[in-house]
């Protein structure tokens, strides 16, 4: 009989029979041969095929290699530029379809958006860090200071406040900003105790800058009682004067540079960083220049030989510690023949007699000021201006021993970042001495000469052919950013109209600025904004330049955060970043570049990035995690590059 042995083996039949048996092993031995006549016969079938395909190729390889060699001997030498340029284009697109395809292989882990950060981190800057400073042994004001810590940066997309507001277009956002906007607390606006700081009033949702409050009256009579003191009628001489840039140190709240704004000069605001009631978070949210600064140990991110005036109003800097090296750090960004205007109740005559200490300390700043050749035109009130000497003389016919020393050429370094206060006269060495007076005035200034030209190693043809380009890129800008701005937003609540092209942007951060062509070109046609210009450790050092034609600039590492707050400019224009830093083999990551970008960014802000075709289209990617709306351009006059435009768009903070 039969029975199954196991389950899933078939049945095997047993008998007592032994030619049964036999049988069976006669036959398994045939099986057995057949088996392996078979497996040799497949054998020698892949073997055969293998050889086949290798002959094949071979084949294939000759035949590429003799109709290439014909085929290049009989196309033009235009038909092979072209058919480079198309190989390029193919690779390039192959290139980005495998970066689709690598992101899409890393799973849903590496195109996951990026989250947003805790609401507590709103106002976020990263390198500024006052509590880790202070546990890190920081005082005396130098726990304020810029520190850029490795891991320092968060990873997460900063939201805005909770009742955060679009702001206000210029100029009616000149005068009036959004409290929810900005953090600042009702004591602190009704107890600032500058000048400037007190030229404003809340009123329920706002905060207003009104110009035509009786309190603005003190910044214009304030202006005019220093274009007095300087030598000239009122404020509308600075120009003729030479004076075009300002840095206001501890500016306020930006009423000095705003009423001065109408008469074409450029004031910076440069304060140390303040967790609220910032001066530069609200200057920059009013549409003004501003960026944090301190001079508590550190050069400024600037060239020697900036300005064209330094103004501290109650600033909160004591000139007369640390050696007098803040003093010598305003004389190295101070052009010469340039102004510093100081207004301290320790200038007060009839204050300091009465009080020995403030005597004392006063005496100080004005015996320093004069060892660093400066002349005091005007003493008034609290207010004291002093101005640079333009003679390189003036420093040898000193008193030995009587003041700071003169830099030596490797102390006195042209393009300093954040390097640690010098204790001696730096500037000196500068090819760009050249005193205010002598340089063409604004709007002029901004033609620099050949000879000018010549310190940078540039031609005039090289600036011109810069500018003919921007000022195509910034029409075609406006071009694609009108129509894109009002089908979004044809009319915002409270507003009766759309506000005119020119007004739809102000805050502008240029993140190559190279030249300045972009801010040269904006204001060429006549676009009310301001430009930060930036110029890469990474890159050429133009800086100095920007500078010369009277733009705002300064040199930063984009490896770093900057210093600002979050939510300051409405457009972020980098031309050529990409490439630079891959040139750099990529210091840190795109993505870093990116989240800083979203961070500075204004909501429904606008990013417009030109750069290689291959790495726009890596940027497309990226921008999808970080929640932006982009497009990409093509650009007919340049196949090699193309354009993308972003908004970032407006994420309200939901209720917790």
């Amino acid at each position: 009989m039969s029975r199954p042995l196991h389950r899933g083996v078939p049945a095997i039949r047993v008998t007592s029979s032994s030619n049964g048996l036999l049988d069976s092993q006669v036959k398994e031995q045939i099986e057995k041969e057949e088996l392996d006549r078979n497996q040799s016969s497949h054998r020698s079938r892949h073997r055969l095929t293998i050889l086949l395909l290798k002959s094949s190729l071979v084949v294939i390889v000759i035949l590429a290699l003799t109709g290439s060699f014909w085929w290049t001997l009989s196309i033009s030498t235009s038909s092979i530029g072209h058919i480079f340029h198309s190989s390029r284009r193919l690779q390039e697109q192959l290139v980005s379809d495998l970066w689709d395809i690598g992101e899409l292989s890393f799973g849903t882990s590496r195109m996951k958006e990026i989250e947003f950060c805790p609401g507590e981190l709103e106002n976020y800057i990263p390198c500024f860090n006052v509590s880790e400073n202070l546990d890190s042994g920081f005082s005396d004001g130098n726990e304020y200071d810029r520190v850029c810590r490795q891991g320092s940066r968060q990873n997460c997309l900063v939201l805005p406040p909770m009742n955060y507001k679009i702001p206000l277009r210029w100029p009616t956002g000149r005068d009036i900003i959004w409290v929810a906007n900005v953090k600042i607390t009702g004591q602190e606006v009704f107890t600032s105790g500058s000048l400037t700081k007190r030229m404003m009033m809340l009123e329920e949702e706002q905060i207003s800058f009104r110009s035509a409050s009786l309190m603005f009256d003190g910044v214009e009579d304030y202006s005019h009682q220093i274009a007095e003191m300087i030598g000239l009628r009122n404020e509308s001489n600075f120009i003729q004067a030479g004076i075009r840039t300002i840095l206001d140190i501890g500016c306020g709240y930006g009423s000095f540079g705003a009423h001065l704004f109408s008469e074409q000069i450029l004031t910076i605001c440069i304060a140390n960083y303040e967790s609220s009631g910032s001066q530069v978070q609200l200057t920059l949210e009013r549409g003004l220049p501003a960026m944090i600064g301190s001079f508590s140990s550190k050069q400024l991110p600037h060239p020697s030989l900036s300005f064209d005036l330094l103004h501290c109003a109650r600033c909160g800097i004591d000139w007369d510690k640390n050696d007098g090296s803040f003093l010598i750090e305003v004389d190295r960004v101070l052009r010469p023949g340039g102004y510093f205007v100081w207004t301290s109740p320790l200038i007060n005559v009839q204050s300091s007699l009465r009080n020995k200490e403030k005597q004392k300390r006063w005496n100080f700043v004005r015996d320093f000021a004069e060892n660093l050749c400066w002349e005091l035109m005007s003493q008034q009130d609290e207010t004291v201006v002093w101005k640079k000497t333009s003679k390189k003389t003036c420093y040898n016919s000193r008193i030995s021993g009587s003041g700071p020393s003169i830099c030596s050429k490797v102390q006195d370094v042209e393009f300093p970042y954040y390097r640690p206060l010098q204790n001696c006269i730096g500037g000196m060495h500068s090819r760009r001495w050249v005193p205010i007076e002598e340089r063409a005035t604004w709007p002029s200034r901004s033609n620099l000469n050949p000879s000018e030209l010549a310190l940078y190693g540039l031609h005039l043809d090289e600036l011109n052919e810069d500018t003919a380009n921007y000022r195509i890129i910034v029409r075609n800008y406006w071009s694609l950013l009108s129509p894109l701005i009002f089908s979004d937003h044809p009319k915002r609540p409270g507003d009766e109209d759309p506000s005119p092209p020119y007004n739809m942007l102000r805050n502008v951060l240029d993140m190559n600025a190279r030249y300045g062509g972009l801010n040269a070109a904006l204001l060429e046609a006549r676009k009310s904004v301001w430009v930060m210009n930036v110029v890469p450790t990474t890159g050429p050092k133009y800086l100095p330049l920007i500078l010369d034609r009277g733009y705002f600039g300064v040199l930063h590492d984009w490896c770093e955060a900057f210093p600002t707050y979050p939510r300051t400019y409405d457009m972020v224009h980098a031309e050529g970043l990409l490439s630079l830093e891959s040139s750099q083999h990529w210091r840190c990551t795109m993505l870093d570049i990116f989240t800083e970008i979203d961070r500075m960014l204004r909501p429904e802000g606008w990013i417009i990035i030109r750069d290689a075709a291959l790495l726009i289209d890596s940027a497309r990617v990226l921008t999808r995690r970080l929640k932006w709306e982009a497009r990409v351009i093509e650009i007919e006059s340049n196949n090699d590059e193309r354009l993308l435009i972003c908004q970032k768009p407006f994420f309200k903070r939901q209720p917790s």
